[in-house]
């Protein structure tokens, strides 16, 4: 779960909850006085929620009509026919489904979408970090809005996901409850290596921890205790190249099954999850044998790797969504370098069929979208994506609720709604099990008893 509002103990993170106050404060400043987010309605003491529909995020059908019934922060009922409540302030949402509140387990709010690759090298070039952390203030409200009041943030640059983190936390803006990694970490030239494709010194520094790059088991290590000793909830680790990225391979491993034992060894000695980033297939065995907690992106896994999967309980987040960027950058000549152009061509070529032996396996789909390789606030896309890969629209929502809770380790307070959990609850008009779209329109947003959005 997130930390508390108490300034960290280390220096780096200790500036970015500073800075994100500073955020907070400034956006409350300078952010417009009619915004529905800017005027958040405090939680009365109990708010009974009735709509045409409920589904909790663990049964297999969908209540009609439904009620959720909260006091303060947490949920105390909940079903089909709500109990008396004269002094429950009543919210009917109508011809609607009431939701659990979305997870997104793969995002970076800190990274602006780009819609072609020197887009994206000139702003990390031109803007300094304090530029990037303002930018970023919509971004995350536009995911909130969305439905999405919890996600994992899957790595950033200059501390922004911890001051991020913090500022909500603590109130100063308004965004999703976060889980941060800090920084990706991998081995020289990888994924992880932002220095890889350009020539030495021509950033005047060489990678190394600050970047999350080390090499060998011991260097490892002690990246991993570096980017916890800065913030991190979850440890990031790199296993295999990316696609949008210009020299790496995605289909070839890039740590040894020594290097990425001791990673996942020394985050799970502290009580972090490992999320591995790993398109190849080779590369994901490695991961699944030292027992990492998920696989990104899986684009090129064979059936011996998804059999692992399935024995180890290992869950498969395919960032669908992040397929959809890729795919509209394709569409406009020159967006992409021709090397990374084919890269991606392979990759969409090969995710489909990964996706139907993956479902077939009874491997466990998680929800994430690779938010910043798509424009933020569309992370419901995912919804409609998972299901065209075959899922039904039962299990994306649960891909996107209940899995990904207990992928976070959260499930003890969110990802179904359940007498005791936190009251994070979204409305979507009609029902999604008929149209899966109506996912992407959320009208009504809850986070721990506090609306966040409210259309009608």
């Amino acid at each position: 779960m997130t930390r508390d509002a108490c300034p960290p103990r280390s220096a780096h993170a200790r500036g970015a909850w500073c800075f994100a106050i500073a955020i907070g404060l400034l956006a409350a400043a300078c952010g417009p006085a009619t915004s529905a987010l800017a005027a958040a309605e405090p939680a009365p003491a109990r708010v009974l929620l009735t709509a045409a529909h409920l589904y909790d995020g663990r049964a297999e059908a969908v209540l009609s009509p439904g009620f959720l019934l909260v006091e303060g922060e947490r949920i105390v009922a909940v079903g089909s026919r709500p109990p008396a409540t004269p002094n429950a302030q009543r919210i009917d949402l109508g011809d609607a489904t009431l939701l659990p509140g979305f997870i997104d387990a793969h995002t970076h709010l800190s990274w602006r979408y780009a819609a072609s690759y020197d887009q994206r090298e000139l702003e990390r070039l031109r803007k300094s970090a304090p530029e990037l952390a303002l930018d970023v203030v919509p971004w995350v409200r536009d995911t909130l809005r969305a439905g999405f009041t919890t996600v994992r943030d899957l790595g950033g640059s200059d501390f922004i996901d911890v001051a991020l983190r913090n500022a909500i936390a603590a109130g100063a803006i308004e965004g999703p409850r976060m889980l941060v990694a800090v920084k990706g970490i991998g081995t020289t030239g990888s994924h992880a290596d932002d220095l890889a494709g350009y020539r030495d010194g021509v950033f005047g520094r060489e990678s190394g921890l600050t970047d999350g790059v080390a090499d060998g088991p011991d260097a490892l290590r002690r990246a991993v205790r570096w980017v916890i000793k800065n913030g991190a909830d979850v440890v990031k680790v790199h296993i295999s190249g990316g696609v949008l990225s210009l020299t790496d391979d995605p289909t070839a491993p890039q740590l040894t099954q020594a290097e990425i034992d001791a990673v996942v060894d020394e985050a799970h000695a502290h009580h972090r999850r490992v999320a591995a980033h790993s398109h190849s297939s080779e590369g994901a065995k490695r991961a699944i044998r030292a027992g990492v907690d998920s696989i990104e992106h899986g684009t090129y896994l064979d059936d011996e790797a998804l059999d692992l999967m399935k024995r180890h309980g290992t869950v498969l987040v395919p960032t669908l969504m992040a397929f959809q960027g890729i795919r509209q950058r394709l569409a406009e000549p020159g967006a992409l370098p021709p090397a990374i152009a084919a890269k991606a061509q392979a990759a969409l070529a090969s995710i489909r069929t990964v996706m139907r032996h993956a479902i077939q396996k009874g491997v466990t789909i998680g929800l994430g979208t690779d938010a910043s390789v798509y424009p933020h606030g569309l992370n419901a896309g995912e919804f409609a994506q998972l299901v065209d890969m075959g899922l039904t629209p039962l299990q994306a929502i649960r891909a996107g609720t209940a899995v990904d809770a207990t992928l976070l380790g959260l499930d003890d307070r969110l990802g179904t709604l359940e007498v005791g959990k936190l009251a994070d609850a979204v409305a979507v008009p009609g029902d999604p099990t008929a149209d899966v779209h109506a996912l992407e329109h959320a009208f009504f947003v809850m986070q721990a008893g506090t609306v966040r959005r409210r259309d009608r």
